[in-house]
C-alpha cells in the first residue's frame, strides 16, 4: 500500500509540474485611479470611480486591479496621489481626474515616466499640449461647447447670450470655446461672468444679465454651482431659457432641484444613460443602479468605456504574446478604435477619443431629460 501511494503521488506531481504555463491564471493589471471624491467636484469624481468599479467587476478576459486615491480638489493633492500610486514597476495606465487643473499638473508626470493617462476631463488645453500619453474619453470643450453654442443659436434662436462660467481651468476653457463659437454664429455674449466654486450667491450676476437684456443664460459650471445658478435664475429671470454644461445632466445634480425649476433647462453632455430605454446603455444603467443604488451619468459611462477599452488592449497584447507595457498600451490606444456604450472611440492624434455630443432638455414634469439634439464634430 505504501509503495502504491508513493507511486500515485509521484505521478500526480509529474502531471502538475508538466501543466503548461498558459493554463495558469494571467496576472492582474494594476490600475491607479486618481479621482476627486471630496471637494467641489465630488459628484463628478464619484461617477468616475463608480464607472471604473463597474467595469472592473464586469470584465472577464482581463483582471483589472483598481486602486482608488482621492485627489480632492487641488493640483498638489493630485500630484501627491500620483507619487503614491505610480512607482516601479510602472502601471500599464493611470485613470486621471476629471478636474482640469489636476490634469494639467499630472500631464508632465505622465510624459516624464511614459505612462498613458486616461481621463474624462473636458479642458480643451489638455489636447493642445502635445502629450502623446493623453487619452480623453469624454468630448473636449472644443467639441461639446460647439454643440452647446450651436443649440443656443440655431435651435433656440438666441441673439444675446449671457455666459456664466466657473473660475477654474475647466471654466476658462469652456468660456473661451463658447465665446469663439457664439461670435462665429453672430451671437456674441452680452455678458461673461466668472463664478468661484465657493460662491453661494449669484444674484448679482443674474441682475447684470437682466440689465444686459440677455435672451438666454449659458452656464459652464461644476455641479454645486450649477444647482445654485439654476435655482437663483428661476427666481430672477423665470422665463429665460437656460442651457447648461454637462454637470446639469447628472441625475445627482437634477435631484437637488425641483422639477418645476428644471422647466426650460437644457444641458450639453456626451450621453444621458437614464434617458435610454433599450440596448447596451440600458443594461449598463440597470447594472449601475443595482451596484450603487443611484442613477448613472455620462461621466460614469465614459469612464466605464475607458476601462473596457484598456482591458481589450491588454487582452489583445496578451493574445499576440506581447508584453503589456505602458509603451505598448499607448501605441494600441493611439491606433485602435473601440465601440463603447457612449460612442466609438478613436484618437485624433491629440489624445481626443470622443467626438460627439448631445443636448438634453427637461420639461418641468420630472428629472429625466430627453435627448433633443446630437452633434458629431470632428
Amino acid at each position: 500500500m505504501g509503495r502504491r501511494r508513493s507511486t500515485v503521488i509521484a505521478a500526480l506531481s509529474l502531471v502538475l509540474l508538466s501543466t503548461p504555463a498558459a493554463a495558469q491564471p494571467a496576472a492582474g493589471v494594476p490600475l491607479p485611479v486618481l479621482v476627486p471624491l471630496t471637494g467641489f467636484v465630488a459628484l463628478e469624481g464619484t461617477s468616475q470611480k463608480n464607472g471604473v468599479t463597474l467595469a472592473e467587476r464586469q470584465i472577464r478576459d482581463v483582471r483589472i486591479e483598481a486602486r482608488v486615491l482621492d485627489t480632492q480638489s487641488s493640483p498638489e493633492t493630485a500630484v501627491t496621489a500620483w507619487e503614491r500610486a505610480v512607482r516601479t514597476p510602472l502601471p500599464a495606465a493611470v485613470i486621471g481626474p476629471i478636474l482640469g487643473t489636476q490634469m494639467l499638473a499630472l500631464m508632465p508626470k505622465a510624459q516624464q515616466v511614459g505612462v498613458p493617462l486616461l481621463t474624462i476631463s473636458g479642458t480643451a488645453r489638455l489636447s493642445e499640449m502635445g502629450n502623446p500619453y493623453l487619452f480623453r474619453f469624454f468630448p473636449s470643450d472644443a467639441t461639446v461647447k460647439v454643440a452647446h453654442a450651436r443649440y443656443v443659436v440655431e435651435k433656440l434662436g438666441a441673439k444675446r447670450p449671457a455666459v456664466i462660467y466657473q473660475s477654474t481651468a475647466y471654466g476658462q476653457s469652456g468660456k473661451e470655446q463658447l465665446a469663439k463659437t457664439l461670435t462665429d454664429l453672430k451671437a456674441p455674449p452680452v455678458l461673461e461672468e466668472s463664478v468661484a466654486p465657493t460662491a453661494n450667491d449669484l444674484t448679482a450676476a443674474f441682475a447684470r444679465a437682466k440689465a444686459a437684456n440677455a435672451d438666454v443664460i449659458v452656464l459652464h459650471l461644476h455641479a454645486a454651482s450649477t444647482v445654485l445658478a439654476v435655482r437663483q435664475a428661476r427666481q430672477i429671470l423665470p422665463e429665460l431659457p437656460i442651457v447648461a454644461g454637462s454637470a446639469m445632466h447628472q441625475p445627482a445634480t437634477a435631484a437637488l432641484l425641483e422639477p418645476a425649476e428644471l422647466k426650460g433647462v437644457c444641458a450639453e453632455t456626451a450621453a444621458s444613460p437614464i434617458s435610454t430605454a433599450d440596448g447596451p446603455m440600458k443594461g449598463f444603467a440597470d447594472s449601475y443602479r443595482q451596484a450603487f443604488k443611484t442613477e448613472p451619468d455620462a461621466f460614469a459611462a465614459a469612464q466605464y468605456d475607458a476601462v473596457q477599452m484598456l482591458a481589450k488592449v491588454v487582452a489583445d497584447l496578451r493574445k499576440a504574446s506581447a508584453d503589456v507595457t505602458p509603451i505598448a498600451v499607448r501605441g494600441a490606444l493611439s491606433r485602435e478604435s473601440y465601440k463603447g456604450l457612449v460612442t466609438t472611440y478613436k484618437s485624433d492624434g491629440k489624445g481626443n477619443m470622443a467626438h460627439e455630443a448631445e443636448i438634453v432638455c427637461y420639461d418641468g414634469t420630472g428629472r429625466v431629460p430627453k435627448v433633443v439634439e446630437r452633434y458629431s464634430i470632428k
